[in-house]
């Protein structure tokens, strides 16, 4: 076969048609990312193909730097080209690794340029690619031409949704774009910054921080959002009164240190109550779980978050996390819900904790999310794909999400479509599923798109 050509991982005549009859030209729902509102509303322009590309991506960050990259052509003052030569360089050698199919996927899409990378074939990519960006390339060029139907940003309650606001009165992006309600600084009460948090936003005492993010959820919701989405390290499942966690976040508020019994007793608290106001306005509740974050003191010191330094943890989930949502159940307040956990070994867990809280006559109500992070890769998915089809209902699935900081990063649906369509076009032709074509396009067109627009009701 040729190089990802246009058959890229469709090695079946069933493959094929379901990608370039049915997945192929639908539009994308990007349910879950980070893009930029504010680049969004201002339609940022890029002076090159580092600016877009590289900065800000941890993913081809980290790969460099185990390829050996001085950090001065990572993160640091490195001229712009050298830092695009040093990437091109490495990712010529990025055998197995999801990156190496991306870069070329994103060159191909945004920029017409079909040459394998390498460090020879940097110069010829640079010219190209800088030519398209500064002659008709946009953020908002990137989103027209990705025919993308919804972006849901992570924001936090207390953010003033002004961009937001700004996109939908302006009306120039055919993209809805939505916020998405996260409230890890507000969960986040063993955090030096809990006190200052709260202090800026003025919230006066525990009761006033819940007043105060419902009303911010209600604003999130007429702005046209119905999504939250928690950060979690591992799940917290500590019942305490009510008095007695008002009592603890007086003493986060005091300045004093909390027992990590106490910690988890107020994300408890936290977590339950906001599923109750999630699922009073058909909120749907996303869990991601299972990071290490910020593992590099030296170079979180030296960079911040998110710059590389993560990684999967493996926490015993199960047990909190079926005792959190059937407390949830019991009250008949379980919003619908999406469970990521980065621990790959989690995936049975997963589906099949789904079908213990199933119900209500919504399909899919619970959900295993799509592989993510360290796992979105050919075998990562591959093995969620399974889980799933294997414990639950790939049929109710609402798909790929891009999680992404970067605007040439749509190309990700497009790899997880090849991905589905590979998979069920060599079970069909392996006659172990019937080939009936009409229900096969459904679950297809389902899975890719329909059960997202169905499932978020945006």
């Amino acid at each position: 076969m040729a190089f990802m050509d246009k058959n890229f991982l469709l090695d079946t005549k069933t493959a094929r048609h379901l990608f370039f009859d049915v997945a192929q030209g639908l539009p994308i729902y990007d349910y879950h990312c980070h893009l930029s509102p504010k680049e969004i509303a201002e339609d940022k322009k890029y002076k090159n193909i580092t600016e877009i590309w590289l900065d800000g991506d941890h993913y081809k960050w980290r790969f460099m730097r185990s390829m050996g990259v001085d950090e001065k052509n990572i993160t640091g003052d490195g001229d712009d080209y050298e830092k695009f030569r040093s990437y091109c360089e490495c990712i010529g050698y990025a055998f197995g690794n999801p990156l190496y199919h991306w870069s070329h996927l994103e060159l191909q899409r945004y920029f017409g340029i079909t040459t394998p990378i390498s460090a020879d074939t940097a110069k010829e990519i640079w010219d190209k690619a800088n030519h398209v960006l500064t002659t008709k390339f946009s953020a908002q060029t990137a989103i027209n031409e990705s025919n993308v139907e919804l972006i849901g940003t992570t924001d936090d309650p207390f953010d003033t949704l002004e961009y937001h606001k700004q996109i939908k009165e302006e009306g120039k992006l055919k993209t809805r774009v939505v916020p998405t309600f996260r409230p890890d600084k507000a969960c986040a009460i063993e955090s030096p910054d809990f006190k200052g948090y709260m202090e800026t936003n003025g919230v006066k005492s525990f009761a006033d921080l819940k007043e105060k993010l419902v009303a911010r959820l209600d604003y999130f919701v007429e702005l046209g959002s119905k999504i939250s989405d928690h950060a979690l390290v591992t799940v917290p499942y500590l019942i305490k009164t009510e008095a007695e966690v008002s009592a603890i976040f007086d003493k986060a508020m005091s300045g004093e240190a909390l027992s990590a019994e106490e910690v988890e007793a107020y994300r408890t608290n936290m977590l339950l109550f906001l599923g109750r106001e999630y699922k009073k306005r058909d909120v749907v509740m996303q869990l991601h779980m299972s990071a290490i974050r910020n593992n590099n003191t030296r170079m979180y010191k030296l960079l911040g978050p998110d710059t590389g330094f993560d990684s999967i943890g493996i926490f015993s989930l199960a047990e909190k996390l079926s005792r959190i949502l059937d407390a949830l159940e019991v009250e008949d307040n379980l919003p619908k819900t999406i469970l990521y956990s980065l621990n790959p070994g989690d995936n049975y867990m997963l589906a099949t904790m789904l079908g213990n809280f199933q119900g209500g006559g919504i399909k899919g109500k619970l959900q295993i999310g799509t592989a993510w992070w360290f796992n979105d890769h050919l075998d990562g998915m591959r093995e969620q794909l399974k889980a799933l089809e294997s414990e639950g209902a790939l049929a109710a699935f609402v798909g790929m999400t891009t999680d992404s900081r970067s605007f040439l990063s749509y190309p990700r649906h497009e790899y997880f479509r090849r991905i589905v369509c590979q998979r069920i076009g060599r079970i069909v032709e392996n006659g172990e599923f019937d080939n009936n074509r009409k229900m096969l396009d459904k679950l297809v067109a389902d899975v890719c798109l329909h059960n997202a627009e169905n499932y978020f009701g945006m």
